[in-house]
């Protein structure tokens, strides 16, 4: 799977997490800030690892928490790890 293939996949997934940010979900780029440019909370980043687990079929390690992920950047350099 391609980095784009998971940017797309991610802004999926994050237009059904947040729906109330749907034009800053989608015109955002790699660069944007899961806190500061998308207003995610942290109730929300749980509810897109979790979306993200189900979809990719990756587990995130328990000592990843959402601090770790500051743009949308890191979640998808995240998910090409975990990805076979």
């Amino acid at each position: 799977m391609t980095r784009q293939e998971i940017f797309d996949k991610l802004k999926d997934i994050l237009l059904l997490t947040d729906d109330r940010n749907r034009d800053e979900i989608s015109e955002c780029t790699e660069s944007a800030n899961l806190m500061t440019d998308l207003g995610f909370s942290s109730v929300t980043m749980l509810y897109m690892v979790i979306a993200i687990e189900e979809e990719f079929g990756i587990r995130f390690d328990d000592s990843v928490g959402a601090a770790d992920f500051e743009t949308l950047g890191d979640v998808i350099s995240y998910i090409e790890k975990k990805l076979p």
